[in-house]
């Protein structure tokens, strides 16, 4: 199972699922769900945070938020 949080730069990925966390209803508002293609655009100097293109809009996220989504 591979994270959102380790998907390297320019790689496209699918949103498998969402680990159960009090983020994961947020995260689905968001338009993070299984089935959507994202894709990683940018990290942060220290990693943290990372922009992840979801649907031609850009998202903004902690690493541990982005680790909760799981993604292939």
């Amino acid at each position: 199972m591979k994270r959102l949080s380790k998907l390297p730069l320019h790689q496209k990925a699918t949103v498998t699922g969402i680990a159960e966390s009090e983020l994961k209803p947020k995260l689905l508002e968001m338009g993070l769900y299984a089935g959507k293609e994202v894709e990683v655009l940018f990290r942060a100097p220290f990693g943290d945070p990372i922009a992840v293109d979801v649907s031609g809009y850009i998202l903004s996220m902690r690493l541990s938020e982005a680790k909760l989504i799981e993604v292939e």
